[in-house]
């Protein structure tokens, strides 16, 4: 058989990297596997589940004509604030602009329509500018005014950089073709700022290819649902932040067969939900906001909420909160971590101290404390509660909870605690890990709600249901009837006048482990029916897998 039929899928996800085999002409899964996720590093997580699905399909590396990549490694990029320091330069546009750039100029210039010149480009503005930035910023980015209709003065500007003072240069017309200047200026910015992260990351999947013998191409998931090759990803590496959710309508796409649907990818961080319109994903033409900017990056249309299998499970005056913080489930901590995380406890009242109830942070393996007391406190005395930590040190609450955050952003400290996950292990639904410390925690929780811990355990499953449904049902009212409708669907209590019952006329599609103990409850809410198409818990990686098929096929 042809290789060109062996595809390799991988999804890097919050949690898991999931890679697959698929023979394509034969339509049929070889192998799938599934590793945790290597958060410091997402390519070594790459290497390990290529290996292990590898030597589950027993397909020789030289019968594998493409390995296709789902990445999460943009989005949190940007989340973590990381990746170039980037200089731009904004031509015949003298307003401010709301940008992730480090340092920016205005020049003169610019064009007006039909590649009329407004003013002849500032060169003695451009290079002065040049001069101040060098060795101060690691990229460059250009946006002129109507650069998408006459790219001139983007192209000198950019040729007098590189002669000047030799760093990548990104135009605005490389990558959006669309009105709007401050949004060309983001996503040039964006671009430059992803440039090192994206060529670390490149570089570590061909080395890890390399060590396996792999030497197909390597195309990666865009946002909009098509592929890019690594000279593409590299110039425009923006276009994989929505990489994770496009994999998911791909897969969904692949199951509708034709039809319409809600695709729900339940992780272990978020929860994505995408849609599915005759068989094919729906994609936001205008562009997507990315943080804080507003861009010219297309995207399938996602709606996101802060909860997952591991998501936190909080209390606080006797009533249950869920996410959006992601913790290491207690029954897996001993997976992660050495030792469980309620060993540390040494009261269950600890857990009353502090709004950050039921956590216990762990030193992350492999971190150095230097003069940070919090990392001091837990190399010289172990795991801890928020509340321990605060005793100990003597840190006021709301810095502590800063500065724990910022730990976990540089994952020098781990966080467990009480989860969905858990009170599956609880109710005997999972068995995953150490159900026993599943239960410690729960009963430190429940007897904060009065409630025996099975029963504690049902109304946080239920808590997660109803969150879920009420995403749906407000991601999808906005859409069809406005927002009017779905705020008043949002609003807690019941209207004296109004009563509303909606029914969910599509199907949900699940994709994610912990889909079939969550999804068949938000179905019933919605008045619909949920179906797990095979290999939904590799969903996304499958995805990326069929990605190039659904394609050809539009």
């Amino acid at each position: 058989m042809s290789s060109e039929h062996f595809v390799i899928g991988i999804d890097t996800g919050g949690t898991y990297t999931d890679a697959v085999v698929l023979d394509r002409r034969a339509g049929r899964v070889l192998a799938c596997a599934k590793v945790p996720t290597t958060a410091h590093d997402p390519a070594l997580a790459i290497g390990r589940a290529l290996a292990d699905v590898l030597a589950a399909s027993g397909a020789e590396p030289e019968r594998i004509g493409l390995v296709t990549v789902s990445t999460t490694l943009a989005t949190n990029a940007l989340v973590e604030d990381k990746g170039a320091e980037v200089g731009l330069f904004v031509i015949g546009h003298d307003k401010r602009l709301h940008v992730p750039a480090a340092d920016s100029r205005f020049i003169p210039g610019g064009h007006k329509a039909r590649g009329v010149e407004v003013e002849p480009l500032g060169m003695e503005f451009l290079l002065r500018g040049i001069s101040a930035m060098r060795g101060h910023v690691d990229a460059y980015a250009v946006c002129a005014l109507l650069a998408f209709d006459d790219p001139t003065h983007e192209l000198v500007a950019a040729k007098a950089i590189e002669l000047t003072d030799p760093k990548p240069v990104f135009c605005s017309h490389q990558a959006s073709s669309l009105p709007g200047i401050e949004e060309r200026a983001s996503t040039a910015v964006l671009n430059a700022r992803l440039l090192p992260v994206m060529q670390d990351f490149l570089q570590s999947i061909a080395r890890s290819m390399q060590r396996l013998g792999l030497s197909c191409p390597v195309r990666i998931v865009r946002g909009d649902g098509k592929s890019m090759d690594l000279d593409q990803a590299l110039r425009n590496s923006s276009s994989t932040v929505a990489s994770g959710p496009a994999a998911t309508a791909l897969f969904g796409a692949d199951a509708a067969a034709g039809d319409t649907a809600v695709i729900v990818d339940v992780g272990g961080t978020t929860t994505d939900i995408t849609l599915i319109r005759d068989g094919r994903p729906v994609v936001r033409e205008e562009g997507m906001t990315i943080g804080a900017w507003r861009t010219h990056v297309q995207a399938v249309e996602m709606y996101t909420v802060g909860l997952g299998g591991d998501s936190v499970v909080q209390v606080s005056s006797g009533l249950i909160s869920l996410g959006p913080a992601r913790v290491v489930p207690l029954s897996q901590a001993g997976l992660h971590l050495e030792g469980a995380a309620l060993d540390a406890v040494e009261n269950p009242a600890d857990w009353l101290g502090t709004d950050m109830r039921g956590q216990c942070v762990h030193l992350a393996p492999g971190t150095v404390p230097g003069d940070d007391p919090i990392l001091r406190r837990l190399a010289e005395r172990g795991p801890a509660t928020p509340w321990q930590l605060r005793r100990d040190i003597g840190m006021a609450e709301s810095s502590l909870e800063k500065a724990i955050a910022r730990l976990q952003a540089a994952r020098r400290v781990v966080s467990c605690g009480f989860t969905p996950t858990d009170a599956l292990h609880v109710l005997g639904r999972l068995s995953l890990g150490n159900a026993d410390a599943s239960l410690r925690g729960a009963k430190v929780l429940a007897e904060l709600c009065g409630m025996a811990p099975e029963e504690f355990c049902l109304r946080v499953l239920e808590k997660a249901e109803g969150t879920l449904a009420a995403t749906i049902l407000e991601a999808l009212s906005t859409r069809e009837v406005g927002p009017a409708l779905a705020r008043f669907m949002g609003q807690t209590g019941h209207s004296p006048l109004l009563d509303i019952s909606i029914r969910l006329k599509t199907r949900i599609i699940g994709i994610g482990a912990a889909a079939p103990f969550l999804l068949p409850g938000v179905a019933e809410r919605l008045g619909t029916e949920v179906v797990f198409p095979d290999h939904y818990e590799v969903g996304n990686a499958l995805g990326a897998a069929v990605m190039d098929s659904i394609n050809a096929e539009a």
